[in-house]
């Protein structure tokens, strides 16, 4: 591929990874892309590569150079060869290949005593909170990456109605299981932790168990459909079964 018709760029992150960016976008075509190469990467199970982390629309590939100089011949340095063998492989992407995901419905109480910011939410763009309730739960979230902490799926996108910034002044808790919006994305807190989303309602489900054979419910590439369960409903909800 040439330099004009490359959809990316690469660069050095440290001294023992580098990145492929495609640019600061959240678009689902470019986040397939990353998370094809993501698979394909890890199919390779090769042994010098440590780690491979996709995001919305970058992936980066994590290697051990000693490892690295056992594998390459010639004066190539290790992060050119990780360049060179990343580019071959996206280059070798098929555009069929079929995406790994998986329809995760989620409920969520949207009662006021599980979604502190709801009513500040509905009353900034003109709304009621049923209304907000509906546009959450009408469409189809893709998530596009896991990050921030162990499970959180950063999703989108959220209707334009909902879309509203983080909290100028983050909580210093928020509960696990909380739902929230930042801007066009929503997401669901994992564990109890501080946060600046603005908390919509909450899951009663276990979003990250470190004891299951896959301990996060979420992976990049599922899509996720929220709808509406009573208070009554989230206390007797049976939590996430391995």
């Amino acid at each position: 591929m040439s330099a004009v018709q490359k959809p990316y760029t690469i660069y050095p992150l440290g001294d023992t990874a580098i990145t492929l960016d495609f640019g600061s976008v959240i678009d689902t075509a470019t986040n397939k892309q990353v998370l094809k190469l993501f698979q394909k990467l890890k199919q390779l199970s090769l042994p010098f590569i440590s780690d491979v982390v996709p995001a919305y629309a970058s992936l980066t590939v994590y290697y051990d150079v000693v490892k690295v100089r056992q594998h390459i011949d010639g004066d190539t340095t290790a992060a050119k060869a990780i360049e060179a063998l990343v580019e071959r492989t996206y280059a070798s992407l098929i555009e069929n290949v079929n995406e790994r995901t998986q329809y995760i419905r989620v409920p969520v109480c949207y009662s006021t005593n599980y979604a502190p910011d709801i009513n500040a939410l509905a009353n900034a763009k003109g709304l009621t909170i049923e209304q907000v309730i509906q546009l959450h739960v009408s469409q189809t979230y893709r998530v596009y990456m896991i990050g921030f902490m162990p499970g959180f799926a950063y999703m989108g996108e959220v209707s334009e109605q909902l879309a509203i910034p983080r909290k100028a002044q983050p909580c210093l808790h928020v509960e696990a299981g909380s739902v929230g919006i930042a801007g066009r994305q929503t997401g669901i807190y994992p564990q109890a932790s501080p946060g600046g989303w603005q908390i919509i309602g909450r899951t009663p489900l276990t979003l990250f168990d470190p004891h299951l054979k896959t301990p996060a419910l979420f992976k990049p590439g599922d899509e996720v459909q929220f709808y509406s369960i009573t208070e009554d409903e989230f206390k007797s909800y049976k939590s996430r079964v391995a």
